[in-house]
């Protein structure tokens, strides 16, 4: 991200809205049947005006036309269902990030781009899914310029579904190799520097993200907190979480 505050994307909140859910990193599918009812659940009975994921609320996304039957259909129809109660927005992430505007517009959800400022109850907000922040992981950095391509997402989404899905499947079971060969300390974390210049770029004091799996609140740097959304899984253990935003605040709820 460069440039002034003012060139950031900026979503304003309804006044309408008592209060705001923010989730992320699900790694929704058709293995994990638990957190999925949970999610869609929770998008069907939150008090929330609006819920905002930013991103993996998929473990994997292989192109839209993936939604015309199975697991994918079906949570475009649970989105679809629950975007007629509330307001929907999505950050792609780095495992659903090509998820795209044809299924978007099918489950009634608007598409938000990475970083992007909320304004709502008197506060700027920075939101970002958190990947593009985490520079000490310079394989990661080069692996995610290559696939945020064009030209590399051209070619994939050219491929036969069935090889986009082996293909995924591949990327997703080395991934998770490289992080059971990691302690959860190792796992790499935001760069501190970098997150404090976005937030004055954006002339936000909060910034609240995912993708690192480590739930916490806190101030980091001189007039910068941040929110570390958790991840859920409720079909191998019992974890899930909602950040919720209201005037009075920052709290975290278990899912409706």
């Amino acid at each position: 991200m460069s440039g002034p505050a003012a060139a950031l994307p900026e979503y304003v909140a309804s006044p309408d809205w008592q209060c705001i859910d923010f989730i992320s990193d699900l790694h929704l599918s058709a293995d994990t049947p638990r957190t999925v009812e949970a999610w869609a659940s929770h998008l069907l009975r939150t008090p929330a005006g609006a819920v905002f994921m930013l991103g993996d609320v998929f473990e994997a996304w292989v192109g839209d036309d993936a939604c015309a039957s199975g697991f994918e259909r079906n949570a475009v129809d649970a989105l679809r269902r629950a975007s007629a109660a509330r307001s929907l927005t999505f950050m792609a992430g780095n495992r659903d990030f090509l998820l795209g505007a044809a299924a978007l517009r099918q489950g009634g959800v608007a598409q938000l781009a990475d970083p992007t400022v909320l304004v709502a109850f008197g506060r700027r907000v920075l939101l970002t899914h958190g990947d593009a922040l985490c520079l000490a992981d310079t394989d990661y950095q080069r692996f995610r310029a290559e696939i945020r391509s064009a030209a590399w997402q051209e070619r994939f989404l050219a491929l036969p579904l069935v090889e986009r899905r082996r293909i995924a499947k591949s990327l997703r079971d080395a991934s998770e190799n490289r992080k059971r060969a990691l302690s959860p300390d190792d796992w790499a974390d935001i760069d501190s520097d970098a997150a404090a210049r976005w937030m004055e770029a954006a002339s936000a004091g909060v910034l609240v993200h995912g993708h690192t799996h480590r739930p916490s609140s806190g101030a980091f740097a001189p007039g910068c907190v941040r929110h570390v959304l958790s991840d859920w899984d409720l079909d191998t253990a019992a974890r899930a979480e909602v950040l919720r935003y209201s005037a009075a605040g920052f709290e975290r709820v278990p899912p409706a």
